[in-house]
């Protein structure tokens, strides 16, 4: 089964008249990076929450938003009276400079930048383990939305390996064709050197075993069907993680087309192997969304 690593997921719940709502975007990344946008209250659990999705969501660029919401009564507020008075001293002397009234003093210093602030409660552990699992919901729906994606994502995958190995069948009828071409080349080449009456058969038969084992391709075509076969078992693994492992086996299938098409020698199978190569490149792409 795969997993995508783009997805999103949200949970909320009421905790002690506090509404908790955690959301996550995830989009591709070659490791874990959590970025967080979290409440004072929650700051101090933040190596926490890093540590705990890092074991869920295992791989990608994560945005995390977490609002928490006084329900009920209004939220106890604090006065910073030293800003406070700091604030009128300047606004005084400006006002005292200025000619200005100093009318309506006492709301614009409410309205001043963290003069009237909500009371910053700490969290009690109790109240954080129940925090933690909204936070643990919302990665499971992300985790949820990443194997829809993933089903997608696989079936994508699955046809383009498939129709590799259709394409690795359709060689096969043209290899006769290939050796009769590659025995005419290099009896012409002799006729060209020594003349058709000078040529020796034993060493037209060396050169033709000679260049026919160069020219051979049998092995990388026997290794390419072995890798297409173990892409598609792998796929079917139990494993979350497994992109990595899907694309070194990707790596390994295009190294033996890349050899099928520098022994060809046919230009039939050369537009066999470039058709070959259009799938892995698609293959690749999607590989880069898979966990």
């Amino acid at each position: 089964m795969l997993y995508s690593m783009t997805g999103f997921g949200r949970a909320e719940e009421t905790i002690n008249q506090r509404l908790v709502v955690v959301e996550m975007k995830a989009l591709n990344g070659k490791q874990f990076d959590l970025n967080t946008k979290l409440p004072p209250i929650l700051r101090s659990w933040e190596l926490d929450i890093r540590s705990m999705l890092a074991n869920i969501l295992m791989r990608g660029t994560v945005d995390l938003t977490i609002t928490v919401k006084q329900e009920g009564a209004s939220k106890p507020m604090v006065v910073n009276t030293d800003l406070a008075v700091f604030y009128y001293n300047a606004m005084k002397q400006i006002a005292q400079q200025t000619g200005v009234p100093e009318d309506n003093v006492l709301s614009t210093l409410m309205r001043m930048p963290e003069v009237v602030a909500p009371d910053s409660d700490m969290l009690p552990d109790e109240e954080w383990e129940q925090v933690k699992k909204v936070i643990v919901r919302a990665a499971e729906d992300l985790m949820l939305h990443r194997q829809h994606e993933g089903e997608a994502l696989l079936r994508d995958i699955t046809t383009r390996i498939n129709n590799i190995d259709e394409l690795h069948n359709r060689i096969l009828p043209l290899e006769p064709d290939r050796i009769e071409r590659i025995r005419t080349r290099i009896n012409q080449w002799l006729e060209d050197m020594a003349g058709k009456e000078k040529i020796d058969p034993n060493r037209f038969e060396q050169e033709m075993i000679y260049y026919l084992e160069r020219m051979d391709f049998s092995e990388e075509k026997i290794r390419l069907r072995q890798h297409c076969e173990y892409f598609n078992n792998t796929v079917k693994e139990n494993d979350m993680a497994i992109g990595r492992k899907l694309n070194f086996i990707l790596q390994e299938i295009g190294r033996e087309i890349n050899t099928l098409g520098s022994k060809a020698n046919h230009a039939e199978i050369q537009q066999i192997v470039i058709n070959m190569k259009d799938e892995l490149e698609k293959a690749k792409e999607q590989i880069l969304n898979i966990l």
